[in-house]
């Protein structure tokens, strides 16, 4: 995996780390003990970090959430599961590579996993379609939901998408219908969904593949209707304004949690999950796991009904007294 280049706002970090390599060369290359200077330097960036990363805005965390190197779903596949299996094909249409689905075991647990997948480089992005679903993609995915349900399979779904593929093919071929028929099928499904936003949850193309027991994010992950620059354009026709946007969008896992939009929040390693993809992949397998564990606990009916008020009670408004 290559080096994870910094953003803007990690680079006081980057040069205590430059620093402290300057600090062991000079110790190795005159065989002088800097073994306190070391020490004092790793402390330093330890807390450098946790300050940054403590006090993060919404958009930075946008940024880390579209990060080049953050882990996508196929890695977390390949490290919180074992023997993986993709199905394909949605048999209508086609294989949908942006979306990738199969069998897997979670632990002792066979599961179903509906994942998005973005590229690393210009080839994989446009293979992947830079993990935008086309409607073959939401139907190849609720095909293999159904397949759970068939077999009781729990749900584990991996969302990382700017959101639906808008193209005038995936249009012609029902975009819209395919989004709005896995909403109602998904509130039926009845075994377990457990779902979490990995990077980017964007739009309908994200939510088509999110209604769960349990919609947990990851720490640095952002859930919107829009993107920022989407906002932006159409708030003050400008996109550069998108810090702005993306922080009154409250789009960010604090605030949609606070607004009860999601269940839980999974922590990552220090510095974001795109320093330590082990690691992160580990907190997240923990999470999945106690989730199910506690899911597989209810009455099929308690499941169904849960799931339909959870959706049904979003977005709710009160007029407030001055």
């Amino acid at each position: 995996m290559q080096e994870p280049q910094p953003l803007d706002f990690e680079k006081p970090i980057m040069e205590l780390q430059r620093r402290l390599q300057e600090i062991r060369d000079h110790s190795n290359e005159h065989a002088l003990d800097f073994d306190a200077e070391v020490e004092a330097m790793e402390a330093k960036i330890e807390t450098t970090r946790r300050d940054i990363y403590g006090n993060l805005n919404a958009w930075q965390r946008v940024q880390i959430a579209r990060h080049t190197q953050r882990p996508y779903a196929l890695d977390y596949v390949e490290r919180c599961f074992t023997n993986w299996n993709e199905l394909h094909g949605d048999r209508l249409f086609a294989d949908d590579k942006a979306m990738p689905c199969g069998l897997a075991m979670l632990g002792e647990q066979r599961c179903v996993v509906i994942t998005n997948q973005k590229g690393r480089n210009t080839k994989e992005n446009v293979m992947r379609n830079f993990g935008c679903a086309h409607p073959e993609g939401y139907r190849k995915a609720l095909r293999l939901m159904q397949l759970g349900q068939k077999f009781s399979l729990p749900i584990i779904s991996l969302i990382d998408t700017p959101g639906a593929y808008p193209g005038l093919g995936a249009e012609e071929r029902g975009q819209a219908e395919a989004i709005a028929y896995n909403l109602r099928e998904m509130v039926r499904i009845e075994v377990p969904i457990v779902v979490t936003i990995t990077g980017e949850g964007g739009s309908g193309g994200a939510l088509a593949i999110a209604v769960g027991d349990r919609v947990l994010m990851m720490e640095n992950s952002i859930y919107s209707v829009i993107s920022p620059e989407g906002c932006a354009s159409i708030m003050w026709r400008d996109a550069a304004k998108r810090n702005i946007a993306a922080t009154a969008m409250k789009i960010t896992p604090t605030d949609l949690s606070e607004l009860g939009i999601i269940d839980g929040i999974v922590t990552e390693p220090s510095g974001g999950a795109h320093t330590d993809h082990a690691q992160a992949a580990e907190l997240l397998g923990n999470m999945l796991h106690g989730q199910l564990t506690e899911l597989k606990k209810l009455p099929v009916a308690d499941l169904l009904n849960a799931r339909y008020a959870k959706f049904r009670n979003m977005a709710q408004f009160f007029q407030v007294e001055a």
